[in-house]
């Protein structure tokens, strides 16, 4: 069983920076579909970012594309979301989820994933 914990949300102004990480646990195989996704509320949750290291994959929505960076580290089994000049739409709840790596072939779905976190707010004001 996959367990995933994210960490690094908060509040900041907008430009501001923050990384996201995204602790796991349990996972037995050796290369995994990494992704993020962001849910404001009242809205549907959708990709983010998302990485295939095997497959030397990486995805970023338009809205974050160079602004965004997704890594893993594989010795401190963690996954990071850098997120730099940060917008008042980027508010909003960040899920961290992992599924096996042909899942990063294609844009990442909600549905496509099975293992998540708990999510970590992030809150840009203008």
């Amino acid at each position: 069983q996959v367990h995933m914990v994210e960490s690094g949300g908060g509040s900041v102004q907008a430009g501001g920076s923050l990384r996201l990480s995204c602790a796991v646990s349990g996972y037995t195989y050796s290369s995994y579909c990494w992704a993020w996704f962001s849910q404001a509320p009242g809205k549907q949750r959708e990709g983010v970012a998302a990485i295939y290291t095997a497959g030397a994959i990486t995805y970023y929505a338009d809205s974050v594309k160079g602004r965004f960076t997704i890594s893993q580290d594989n010795a401190k089994n963690t996954v990071y979301l850098q997120m730099n000049s940060l917008k008042p739409e980027d508010t909003a709840m960040y899920y961290c989820a992992a599924d096996l790596g042909y899942r990063c072939y294609r844009s990442p779905s909600p549905s496509d994933f099975a293992y998540w976190g708990q999510g970590t707010q992030v809150t840009v004001s203008s």
